[in-house]
């Protein structure tokens, strides 16, 4: 028996990377998924690797649209009938430059992305898991959500701050209900999305995309970068019985790049 049995997660952005190394480790503690992704072509992939029909479903859509973040949820119930564990894992940010050059898009885009997204998601999901007695919320967040030492990702760094006060805030209103809110911060960890926009962040801080990846590492106390199983095996904590005690933490998973 796994320590999720029974139990049904909605991962946002689960397609690759953090999101799919959360999916598939509650999978393998025997939840069923729902996960969600900009891309069908790479959900219906996604669904085909698994291969767990039974257990598995994907949405597309866009975490930056209410109506479709609203949707992954409605559609998670009609196919489940409930939502014990919301995992807001999608966000992100582009335009990266220094504060006195950063546009309003960059700005807004990061803050809908990350914040937006999650408070959508998370409310319509509080209304589901309070009729039913109780459920986890688990936002990812980032190492940079505690520390503001890099440049050009202003937008990138405030959001994910919101993110843990929003984090901290639903831990204090439905602690009480059978409902816990915690954030993962992990440090830096190489994905698909991260060899996508990794190379521009790199280029504003003058750097190439190998010192960038080799900076992080170097700011770890383990000296090297996070794997999406470590991220995973912290979820998988959160969501199941022995997480029932831990709420508004913002639990890292950087190596020990943060100080606290």
């Amino acid at each position: 028996m796994g320590t999720l049995d029974g139990k049904v997660a909605l991962v946002t952005a689960a397609t690759g990377g953090i999101g799919r190394g959360i999916a598939e480790a509650f999978l393998a503690e025997g939840a069923s998924v729902v996960m969600t992704g900009r891309s069908a072509d790479k959900g219906e992939k996604a669904l085909s690797e698994i291969g767990l029909p039974d257990r598995t479903a994907f949405l597309p859509g866009d975490a930056r649209s209410q109506q479709d973040v609203a949707g992954w949820v409605a559609s998670t119930v009609e196919r489940f009938g409930r939502v014990d564990v919301l995992v807001n894992n999608a966000g992100g940010s582009d335009g990266f430059a220094l504060v006195h050059e950063l546009s309003d898009e960059a700005w807004e885009n990061a803050f809908t992305f990350i914040v937006d997204s999650a408070f959508w998601a998370t409310r319509a999901a509080l209304g589901v898991m309070l009729e039913h007695g109780g459920g986890r919320i688990i936002n990812i967040s980032s190492v940079e959500g505690k520390l503001g030492n890099k440049a050009a990702v202003s937008h990138y760094i405030s959001a994910k701050h919101a993110m843990n006060g929003f984090t901290k805030a639903v831990a204090f209103e439905y602690g009480t209900r059978g409902i816990t809110s915690n954030a993962i911060c992990p440090g830096a960890v190489e994905t698909e999305r991260t060899k996508e926009i990794g190379p521009a962040f790199a280029a504003e801080n003058g750097l190439t995309y190998e010192e960038y990846l080799a900076d992080y590492a170097k700011d770890a106390a383990t000296g090297k970068l996070n794997t999406v199983e470590e991220v995973g095996a912290m979820a998988v904590l959160l969501a199941g019985p022995a997480g029932g005690g831990i709420t508004g933490a913002l639990l890292n998973v950087d190596g020990g790049t943060s100080p606290y």
